[in-house]
């Protein structure tokens, strides 16, 4: 694997006396709304490790408000230097599509030979858009993989049985007030098919801050216990939707069956800066690194749709909760 860990790894311990699961880097957030000079925020954020540090894809609206994504490279995975300008997709030879109404949430993940990006993809309606890059300076654009209406497009990080796979959440062509996710699978990374359902939103008396809808964040990370995935979930309040950050466990060789799935969140909109926002009392992951010689996480997480945020864990103890509190 050519994206091989790197000497720095972004960590913090958890407070003492703390038992949580997931805890927030003390200094966040760790990428301000304005951190180039035409953004109005930068959230939502893709953190892959790169030759020896560490390079991303970023949700930058800018002053316009329009949706797009930027480029952006860190020697230790908390301190960033963002493009200015958008990624410019180039034609792939294998397509002509160019047409692209906006582009927001992406997520990044190695694949073989090459970096995957998956974005939402404004094409007559939100879809799940696809390209790759080699060194995150020049990048090229697949065919979509669906039609609209989704979002959430989230590819796992290795061919299961054959078969590349992603996880997706079909919507419609507003704010969702509902969403399910799903496993699509392809032999080509341009025909995608075989579709199975994953999970369902929770039922409120069970677990309210998953019951109106859910979407994969990260893509999966692969464990003996299973593929570890981190989603989010939302609750619609009496004073509109909160999203919040919990997990679970796919099954290694057919991963739409899920084995374990957090019952209580991980992480929810606490901090000022995830309460306050263009889009308050939102927790958004989109990113989580993993040390495997040590088992640390790191986790990127939108806050309120205006700033990027970093969250800490370990593979063990977070799989032992998602086990012990399982829906």
């Amino acid at each position: 694997m050519s994206n091989k860990e790197n000497g720095v790894f972004p960590w913090e311990e958890r407070e003492e006396g703390s038992n949580a699961p997931v805890w927030r880097f003390s200094k966040n957030p760790i990428i301000p709304r304005d951190a180039i000079p035409s953004s109005n925020s930068i959230f939502n954020s893709a953190v892959v490790p790169f030759n020896g540090g560490y390079a991303g894809v970023f949700r930058c609206d800018d002053k316009c408000r329009r949706m797009n994504v930027h480029a952006g490279f860190s020697p230790d995975g908390m301190n960033w230097k963002i493009d200015h300008k958008p990624i410019q997709f180039l034609k792939d030879e294998h397509t002509g599509l160019h047409e692209s109404e906006y582009k927001y949430d992406p997520r990044v993940v190695w694949v073989e030979d090459r970096y995957y990006v998956i974005w939402c993809n404004g094409y007559h309606g939100p879809t799940i858009g696809v390209g790759y890059t080699f060194d995150f300076r020049t990048f090229y654009q697949l065919e979509n993989a669906f039609l609209p209406y989704n979002r959430n497009g989230v590819l796992f990080p290795r061919k299961v049985n054959g078969k590349y796979l992603v996880l997706s959440r079909p919507s419609d062509t507003g704010h969702t007030p509902f969403g399910d996710i799903f496993i699509s699978q392809s032999l080509d990374m341009k025909y995608w098919g075989e579709h199975r359902h994953v999970m369902s939103p929770a039922p409120f008396e069970d677990s309210a801050w998953q019951c109106m809808k859910i979407g994969a964040g990260p893509a999966p990370i692969e464990t003996e216990e299973g593929w570890l995935l981190l989603y989010h979930g939302v609750l619609r309040s009496c004073n509109g939707y909160v999203y919040s950050m919990g997990a679970a466990l796919l099954d290694l060789e057919e991963p739409w069956k899920v084995r374990y799935r957090s019952q209580p969140y991980l992480l929810s909109p606490q901090m000022d800066y995830e309460c306050v926002g263009d889009v308050p009392n939102v927790v958004f992951p989109c990113a989580c690194l993993h040390d495997r010689s040590t088992g640390r996480l790191a986790v990127y997480y939108g806050c309120a749709d205006s700033v990027t945020g970093l969250a800490f864990s370990r593979v063990d103890e977070l799989i032992k909760f998602i086990k012990e509190n399982s829906l």
